[in-house]
C-alpha cells in the first residue's frame, strides 16, 4: 500500500513506521526534519509544519494515498485543515486519540461510546486554545463530523517504553531509587497502559482491516499506584516516600485521583488481542531500574 505517516521519527510513530517498511509498503513521512531519521532510503521524507496549513498542503501535494497515519494533529483546526487537503486523497485516515478524550469520565473500564464524537458541538481554534483532552475531543469531532474519507481515532492510554522521551516510567523508578519524595493524589487508583510495540501493532492493524470509528487502544489489565510502586520497589530494593500532596516537582504523572482506565473490549472483537500489562510492565520496570545511576 502507499502511506503516509504524518510524525513517524520516534517513539511509537518511529515502530509503525519500522513494521509498514518491513511489511514491503511504499511509506512517506512528513515530519518538520527537527529529528533525523533512521530508515534510509527505505522511506520517502517530505518536510512540513504541520500548523502550517499552505505548509501541509504543499508539501503533500497532489499525491493519492491508501492510508494516511496522523500522529501529530492536536487541535480542530489542524484536523479541519486535512479534513480539507486530503478530501478524495486516502482512502482511510487513522488518527491517533488519547485516553484523556474521557477525562471528563474518569472510571473503571471506559469504554469507546463514553465519548461521541459525532455528536460533540465543535469549536475551532488552535493547540494553544485548547487543554491537550479537549483539543483531541475536538479533533475527533471534526474528522468523524467533516471527512470525506473513514476515519479510526485511536485512544491510547499512557504508552511506555525503553524509548518513551517523556521518561513518566523512568521518573518514578528514580525517585524511587534515589529516595526521593513522590506525590500521589489517591494510590488506589488504577490506571491504563500500553507497550509502545503494541501501540504500533494497533495503529498497523487499524489501517489494514476493515474497521473505522474510535478504538480505545490499551494493554488488558490496569495496575493501581500502589502496585506500580510495588514493582519499582522490587526492581530498585528502596522503599518508596510517598506523600498525598507534593508540589511540581515530585507529582506523579500518573497521579490521578480516581480509577481511570479503558476497556480493549471492541479492539478485541475487530480481531486485536492486545498483550496483558503482566506480560510486559514488570519486566520494562527491572529493565529500567537495572540502568539507573
Amino acid at each position: 500500500m502507499k502511506i503516509l505517516v504524518l510524525g513517524g521519527t520516534r517513539f511509537f510513530g518511529k515502530k509503525l513506521v519500522q513494521l509498514l517498511v518491513e511489511e514491503g509498503h511504499d511509506v512517506t513521512i512528513a515530519t518538520r526534519g527537527n529529528v533525523q531519521h533512521t530508515f534510509g532510503t527505505q522511506v520517502k521524507q517530505v518536510k512540513v509544519d504541520r500548523k502550517d496549513t499552505n505548509s501541509l498542503k504543499l508539501a503533500v501535494g497532489e499525491e493519492n494515498w491508501d492510508v494516511i497515519y496522523d500522529n501529530i494533529c492536536f487541535s480542530p483546526n489542524e484536523a479541519l485543515a486535512a479534513c480539507e487537503i486530503f478530501d478524495g486523497k486516502t482512502k482511510k485516515y487513522i488518527l491517533t486519540s488519547t485516553l484523556s478524550t474521557l477525562d471528563q469520565q474518569l472510571g473503571a473500564d471506559l469504554i469507546e461510546d463514553d465519548f461521541n464524537p459525532y455528536e460533540y458541538e465543535i469549536r475551532y481554534g488552535d493547540v494553544e486554545d485548547f487543554s491537550y483532552g479537549e483539543g483531541k475531543r475536538l479533533a475527533e469531532a471534526v474528522f468523524f463530523q467533516k471527512a470525506s474519507f473513514p476515519v479510526v481515532a485511536v485512544r491510547f492510554p499512557i504508552v511506555l517504553g525503553e524509548d518513551d522521551y517523556t521518561k513518566r516510567l523512568h521518573f518514578h523508578i528514580e525517585r524511587v531509587a534515589n529516595e526521593k519524595v513522590i506525590g500521589f493524589a489517591n494510590m488506589n487508583a488504577r490506571m491504563s497502559y500500553i507497550l509502545s510495540d503494541d501501540a504500533a501493532g494497533f495503529l498497523r492493524f487499524a489501517g489494514i482491516s476493515n474497521i473505522d470509528g474510535p478504538y480505545n487502544a490499551t494493554s488488558s489489565g490496569s495496575y493501581s499506584m500502589q502496585e506500580l510502586i510495588k514493582l519499582i520497589e522490587d526492581a530498585t530494593g528502596k522503599k518508596a516516600k510517598i506523600t498525598l500532596v507534593g508540589d511540581d516537582e515530585s507529582r506523579s504523572p500518573f497521579g490521578v485521583p480516581k480509577d481511570w482506565f479503558m476497556s480493549p473490549q471492541k479492539a478485541f472483537e475487530a480481531g486485536y488481542e492486545f498483550l496483558h500489562l503482566n506480560e510486559w510492565l514488570p519486566n520494562l520496570i527491572q529493565k529500567l531500574a537495572s540502568e539507573v545511576k
